[in-house]
Formats: C-alpha cells, structure tokens, sequence
C-alpha cells in the first residue's frame, strides 16, 4: 500500500465511523473512486482498532464506571452502582441483534450483495431523511440515566440494519434514540459507547479470520493506519458532540442526501448509456 492510500483509508475511517454518515459505505466507495487495489483484512482491523482506541478514551469515564459495576457482579459485591450496572447490561442487550443477525449475514453473503454503489446511494438517502424528520420531530425528555433495558433493545434491533451499506450504523441508532425521546448529546453518547462492543466483535471476527490465515505479518502501514484513524476518530468524536451541543444532524442530512443522488445519478445514466 501507498503512504497516500494508508492516510486516506484511515482518515476516512476515522471521520465516518462515528458521524452518521457511513463508514462501511465511504470506504466502499474509496477504492471505487481511485481504482486503488483492496486494501485486505489486516488493514481493517488495524483502522478499527484506532477507532476502538479512540473511543474508549473519549467515553473513559462512562467505560471505567461500566467496568467498575461488572467487576463488581462478578464478585458478588452489593455496593455496585445501579445506574452504572444498568448502562452496562444496556449496552449488552443493545449488542446482541447485530451480532447475531449480523453473524448470519456475514455468513450467508448477503453482505457481499449488498456492496454497490446504488444500495448505497438510496440508503444515504432513505436513513437520512429518516434521521432528519426524528430529529426534528421527537421530544427531548430523557437523558442516559432514563435509558431502559426495552429502549436499549429497541435501539439495538436499528442498529441491524446497519449491515446494509450507507445506512450508517451511528445514524440509525442515533436516529432511533431521537425517536425514542433523547436528547441529540444523549443519543450520540449511547451510539458511541454501543460501538465500543460492536467494533470489538467485528475486529475480533477479522482477527480471527486472519488467524485461520495466516496472515500475520504486522508493518509500519498497519501501526500507520491505526495512529491516523485514533487522531481522525478522536476529534471527529469531539467535534460531534460539541456540534450538538447547539445545533441539529440537519448538516449530515444534507450531505447524504447530496451523497445518495450523485451516486445513483452516476448509477443510471451509466445503465442509460
């Protein structure tokens, strides 16, 4: 791989894993877009451990006070913290959709299918919009201390859908917590901290993969890649939540919709011609 590869792929990474605007669907799109050669499962999982990297550091504190309340399950301590316990078993329970069912896709190569340009050009679109009329519509009444095992499930059954390309499994489960009542800062912050697991099953799934391989051969690209989309994942992290803090997803509606028609515009008049 090329230095300039290696930045883009991992930048690209970095920005997108977090917004709600696709990663899987703009990394499918970057070898389309350069004709560069694909850049292999060693690679991703380097990217994805950045990503990983940082988001556990920017969420530290909700990670150690989840960490601290499981420790003390596992050891039959009565002084564990409720609503600590509580976000954790949520999270869990939020995990188990898209693992299952993603497993089951992975499995039987529907996620092969679906990896096209037009798929991931009407769910830009289709989730986008979606995401615009909760997020415009919904009531702010809860916060992560209201967050209930049911709300988590339901959360986490959106999040499936982000096996599709370019539905964007931040977006969909942003969208969904928006539906669900909670605040803009409080449904990105769930998003996020459901990512940690989701993120580690998928990079354990590569991992283990690469292994049965053999495969193993660790570069200065793989290290590379992993610093550049920690940077790139840390600030867009930082940035979206600050953004929120004050303001609407109405800018990354905008941008997938924008997105979802050049896409499918180049879609059919190449059919066309």
């Amino acid at each position: 791989m090329t230095l300039l590869q290696i930045i883009v792929l991992a930048v690209v990474q970095g920005i997108t894993e977090f917004l709600p605007i696709s990663s899987s669907g703009h990394l499918i799109l970057v070898p389309w877009l350069t004709n560069w050669p694909d850049q292999g499962l060693l690679m991703d999982v380097g990217v994805h451990v950045g990503t990983l990297a940082a988001v556990m550091l920017y969420f530290r504190a909700d990670v150690a006070r989840m960490i601290g309340a499981f420790w003390h399950m596992i050891t039959f301590k009565k002084d564990v913290n409720q609503p600590d316990k509580r976000l954790m078993i949520a999270i869990v329970l939020s995990t188990i959709p898209v693992v299952l069912i993603g497993g089951l896709a992975s499995k039987m190569g529907w996620t092969d299918v679906w990896r096209n340009m037009e798929v991931i050009g009407w769910t830009s679109i289709i989730f986008g919009l979606l995401l615009y009329v909760l997020d415009h519509k919904s009531s702010v009444t809860r916060k992560i201390s209201d967050l209930r095992y049911g709300h988590a499930m339901i959360i986490g059954l959106a999040q499936v859908l982000a096996i599709i390309p370019g539905t964007s499994r931040s977006g969909i489960t942003m969208t969904a917590a928006r539906g669900l009542g909670f605040s803009r800062t409080e449904a990105a912050r769930f998003s996020m901290l459901m990512s940690i697991p989701t993120i580690l099953a998928a990079g354990s799934l590569e991992g283990l993969t690469l292994i049965k391989s053999g495969n193993m051969t660790l570069g200065i690209d793989i290290f590379l890649g992993a610093g550049l989309s920690f940077l790139t994942a840390l600030l867009a992290i930082a940035g979206l939540m600050k953004w929120l803090q004050k303001s609407t997803m109405t800018p990354f509606v905008i941008y997938r919709v924008i997105l979802g028609i050049a896409l499918l515009t180049l879609v059919y008049s190449a059919n066309i011609i």
